[in-house]
């Protein structure tokens, strides 16, 4: 019998990898197609946020105040690190950084501890149950921070507040006596410490819910080769679960750092005075001094705010570094 060898199609050898591949120039017309649909979501952006940033890095350098904001107003002068050498050698930006680190800190650590164990518990639940708690949970999460700032005033407001009337009813000898006066949002430690459970009540569903779905994507099997090994929760949970939830737990954590470093409107609403900067976190330090100081100190505000600002880039390049090293070892 004779064989037959089909002739290969014109322009197409069978022997050339290279056969398939497109002409060089249609490959150069198509090479700036990507960078061409991304080109209007890089200019906006770039308008909506790197030059907001550009403007704050250049207030902080020159002393700009409200009569530079007249028309036909001079040019306001150079100032160079003035302000930056007039905040590091003043002890009370030093004492507001302390309190927004140390109340950063209780935040997340509150809100990363309690998300993660009510995202353990609802695991465990029936499936209908943990969907009506998480939804519940979650308009909590979407409630407006002002609504959410408004009703903790008023549970913790001196004299019929919800929170003082229950206190003062309980017996002396267990909670002391006096709380029905007492004022929350004097003193750094009682305004501090409703201000982390109005943050705590807002956030911690996200972690919750996130929680949730991260645990629903391990493998079952892993928690049964755990258990035959003789690992308890405990143990499985820093064996299985964290290992898993590994890049989860460090984005939210990133993002509530930065969250937590920007928060403003609750603590405003709380505070209602910026008397006392023994309550002061750099966010309401920012506004004080770029809007409620007399006269208005734009460059030291916004010296302020390119710190808060270096504090969340550095906060964010820890986070890629972590992410790239994991894509590493993988």
């Amino acid at each position: 019998m004779a064989q037959t060898i089909e002739a290969a199609p014109p322009g197409r050898t069978g022997g050339d990898p290279g056969a398939d591949r497109p002409p060089r120039a249609a490959r150069r017309l198509r090479l700036p197609a990507p960078y061409l649909l991304i080109a209007p979501a890089l200019v906006i952006l770039t308008g909506v946020l790197l030059w907001p940033i550009v403007q704050m890095v250049w207030y902080s350098l020159h002393g700009y105040s409200t009569r530079h904001l007249m028309p036909n107003a001079p040019a306001p002068e150079f100032k160079g690190l003035e302000h930056y050498q007039t905040l590091l050698s003043d002890p009370t930006f030093w004492r507001i950084l302390a309190n927004t680190v140390v109340v950063c800190v209780l935040m997340v650590g509150i809100t990363l501890v309690l998300g993660t164990l009510v995202g353990i518990l609802l695991h465990k639940l029936p499936k209908w149950f943990s969907t009506t708690v998480a939804i519940g949970m979650m308009l909590a999460w979407a409630t407006p921070a002002i609504s959410a700032s408004l009703v903790f005033r008023w549970l913790f407001m001196p004299g019929r507040g919800l929170v003082n009337v229950t206190l003062d009813r309980m017996p002396d000898w267990l909670v002391g006596s006096g709380w029905r006066d007492f004022n929350w949002f004097l003193e750094p430690v009682p305004l501090f410490s409703v201000l982390i459970m109005v943050i705590v009540w807002q956030a911690f569903p996200f972690v919750a819910v996130s929680v949730l779905a991260g645990l629903k994507s391990i493998p079952h099997e892993l928690y049964e080769a755990a258990k035959v090994d003789g690992a308890n929760g405990w143990r499985s949970f820093w064996s299985v679960t964290f290992p898993m939830l590994r890049p989860l737990f460090a984005l939210l954590l990133v993002l509530q750092i930065i969250w937590d470093l920007r928060v403003f409107t609750q603590l405003f609403i709380l505070a209602n005075s910026f008397q006392n900067k023994s309550v002061y976190l750099l966010s309401y330090y920012i506004y004080q001094q770029g809007f409620s100081a007399n006269p208005p100190n734009y460059g030291t505000g916004s010296a302020i705010a390119v710190v808060m600002t270096l504090m969340i880039l550095a906060v964010t390049a820890y986070y890629l570094r972590i992410m790239i090293r994991q894509g590493e070892t993988r």
